[in-house]
């Protein structure tokens, strides 16, 4: 009996973390996302793509939204609902 819980006991730690060390390597801000957008394209687009921001800023009907993890991010800068300029770090 005990030589059996040493074999199903690491098993089933195995399979219940690599669901969760999966997910924890899935990061938005990556450049396979980024290489995704593109200037002109609608800021719901944006959204599919990363996600909801982590900072958006508004001033004089231009948007200026970061999504940011670790030391990477990604700034975009809405104009009218449309990407107009954007630009990474750390990706």
């Amino acid at each position: 009996m005990a030589c059996f819980r040493r074999v199903i006991i690491p098993i089933i730690l195995i399979i219940c973390l690599a669901p969760v060390l999966i997910l924890l390597g899935c990061s938005k801000i990556a450049q396979e996302n980024y290489d995704k957008l593109k200037v002109g394209m609608d800021y719901d687009e944006v959204l599919e793509i990363l996600g909801k921001p982590d900072n958006c800023e508004s001033i004089l009907n231009m948007k200026n939204c970061i999504w940011e993890e670790s030391s990477k991010s990604i700034t975009i800068k809405i104009a009218a609902n449309k990407v107009v300029f954007m630009s990474s770090h750390g990706i």
